[in-house]
């Protein structure tokens, strides 16, 4: 079966420090792209509260950034976020809670919704009905029906080359006796558990799809999530993966499309998705001096840079920050909202090995106030009853 990883809690609660006071809300630094089609009006949001989550500073259509942050740099992307994948700090972001649609990011959902259901072993057969509604010109693995593949080899085809046919194969295997709808459902009900209240998938593969849509934020939960598995983080840091051949079906290789992977140093996984109606979009991990920082973008456009030209001057900008620099937070599915106040358990390294794991600070202090509770009524039981029976 899959391995699972923990988020290890730290030993209190997540605090904004006072040094990472967040500016002004103020307009995102953009580039006018000549290539940028009509604005699509954004789905409307689920519920009004929801723009706050991770922290009052986010909610925000403009720009999150620290105070005294170098200069943000200006990008095409209507909505974009950088944050600290291990602590959970949101570094800075432009309207990070605002509707997009998201294309093949997606997928990194469904990842996140099946990898700890499915068997990377287990052989399922490709049927007709799983390639039926896809262009045969969008990003495909290649599987044929009739042929067999592994979970293992669908996941490689899913993430390393964005393959559609492979996504609507593990949706409809992780959807059991519902099928594909089934396994789209999950995604929904993960991006729930998540917090990630602006997402909601349509299609497994990112495909548009009537009310398909996501955040920069929710995808920074998402990708969180997903990293903290170690089977997850080794199918993206594959270049190549060899599927072997079977009756029917000659061997091939899947080789991953994250050009960043040779190019930006210290990256770690990267995804893109483009459709005309999203253009571009990009979620991607990359690590500077044992630092990991995680970008979302979307809405992006080919020039003058393009998505990864841009994640890559925001991944710069990130680590440029002081580790201390924040606007906020990324919630977890433990956190609690108390008399107005957030308690978060933070994540220790996301993925990292070693250790037991220990409760979320919530829990541990309720359980602890409860212990304390109980001694004392036990002691105040025993002292009345030794005053009766003297």
């Amino acid at each position: 079966m899959a391995v699972s990883t923990v988020l290890v809690p730290v030993a209190g609660p997540i605090v904004t420090p006072a040094s990472a006071v967040a500016a002004p809300h103020q307009p995102c630094p953009t580039v006018e792209s000549p290539a940028r089609p009509s604005a699509t009006p954004s789905p409307p949001p689920v519920n009004p509260t929801d723009g706050a989550v991770g922290g009052e500073a986010l909610a925000t259509p403009g720009l999150a950034a620290p105070a005294d942050a170098p200069k943000v740099p200006a990008v095409t992307a209507t909505s974009w976020l950088v944050a600290d994948l291990d602590s959970g700090l949101v570094l800075g972001a432009c309207g990070p809670h605002e509707h997009r649609t998201p294309a093949s990011v997606q997928k990194l959902l469904l990842a996140a919704t099946l990898m700890p259901r499915l068997d990377p072993t287990q052989v399922v057969e490709v049927k007709r009905d799983d390639l039926q509604d896809l262009d045969p010109e969008s990003s495909l693995m290649g599987v044929v029906p009739g042929c067999r593949y592994t979970v293992e080899d669908l996941w490689f085809g899913l993430l390393l080359e964005s393959g559609n046919d492979a996504a609507n194969v593990l949706a409809r295997l992780g959807g059991g006796a519902a099928g594909r709808p089934g396994g789209v459902q999950a995604m929904n009900d993960e991006a729930r558990r998540l917090h990630a209240n602006q997402t909601h998938a349509a299609t497994p593969s990112g495909l548009d799809g009537p009310g398909q849509y996501t955040s920069a934020y929710d995808l920074a939960l998402i990708t969180r999530t997903a990293f903290a598995r170690e089977d997850f983080r080794r199918y993206m840091a594959t270049r190549v993966a060899q599927i072997p051949a079977q009756p029917g079906r000659p061997e091939f290789a899947i080789k991953n499309d994250n050009s960043m992977m040779s190019s930006y140093p210290g990256m770690l996984a990267g995804k893109t998705g483009f459709t005309d109606l999203a253009r571009q979009t990009y979620v991607g991990v990359a690590e500077r001096d044992g630092r990991r920082l995680v970008v979302t973008l979307l809405g992006a456009e080919t020039a003058p840079l393009g998505s990864l030209g841009e994640a890559t001057a925001l991944l710069n900008w990130g680590f440029g920050l002081s580790p201390d620099k924040s606007v906020g937070h990324l919630v977890t599915p433990g956190e609690e909202k108390k008399d107005d106040q957030v308690v978060v358990a933070a994540g220790g390294r996301v993925g990292g090995s070693g250790g037991s794991p220990s409760l979320p600070v919530p829990v541990a202090l309720t359980l602890g106030a409860a212990a304390l509770l109980i001694v004392t009524l036990g002691v105040v039981v025993g002292l009345r009853w030794r005053a009766r029976h003297r």
